[in-house]
């Protein structure tokens, strides 16, 4: 298991004070919307500059008609980013466009495939999509892995039945993660470490408990040690 520490500060000194203050750590680092469309691919630079080992999941979750994606995800490659994601829901020929675009790319980021945000409850899944989260978080993952992606963005719950439903070494990377019972914020299908564990979690995705604590270093340390 990995931890991916979230870095979804208000600006961009904050994160990078952040990153400077755990570079000793062998972590991954979330760059979402916010910072990116905020400051773009010289703060990538900038983050692989304080440590070139740190690994950056850029989480911009693509979703837009096939040849749009496939684009996107080919731009995404010129990145220094070793992850990036898309939306499952744009469907299985979407996501088998964005592949094959990216198949001959030398060192290739990893590709995931968001099944169904950690915001949402049962009710307001089952609202839009009509289904249940974990029967369609498993249909998703289905999706995901016949079109050639590496693993899923899913809540902790869903983990060890997509890995049942695709393979072992299909990857799961669940957000909302509260490493020891921290309040869920508006999250909805948080899980602890423990829990995660079980699940058999490949990343962790944990944001505010690091990086509104007051000594982001040792709950880094204390995570770790726990994973």
């Amino acid at each position: 298991m990995k931890l991916c520490v979230a870095l979804d500060n208000s600006t961009k000194e904050e994160n990078l004070a952040l990153a400077k203050d755990i570079q000793e750590f062998d972590v991954w680092l979330k760059v979402g919307l916010r910072s990116y469309i905020r400051d773009g691919q010289e703060f990538l630079e900038e983050l692989k500059s304080i440590n070139p080992n740190f690994k950056i999941f850029l989480d911009l979750k693509l979703y837009d008609i096939p040849n749009t994606m496939a684009d996107a995800a080919q731009e995404i490659c010129k990145l220094p980013i070793d992850m990036f994601n898309v939306h499952a829901t744009a469907g299985k020929v979407a996501m088998t466009t964005v592949m094959e675009r990216i198949k001959d790319i030398p060192n290739r980021p990893l590709v995931l495939a968001v099944t169904a945000l950690t915001s949402f409850d049962n009710e307001n899944f089952k609202y839009i999509y009509n289904e249940n989260i974990d029967k369609k978080a498993t249909k998703f993952a289905k999706d995901t892995f016949e079109a050639g992606l590496d693993g899923v963005v899913c809540s902790a719950f869903e983990s060890l039945d997509i890995k049942n439903n695709t393979s072992n070494s299909f990857v799961t990377l669940t957000p909302g993660i509260r490493p020891f019972g921290e309040d869920a914020g508006d999250q909805q299908r948080v899980a602890d470490i423990n829990l995660a564990k079980k699940e058999l979690v490949d990343f962790i995705v944990v944001g505010r408990p690091i990086y509104k604590s007051n000594d982001p270093k040792k709950v880094v340390e204390k995570i770790l040690k726990n994973i």
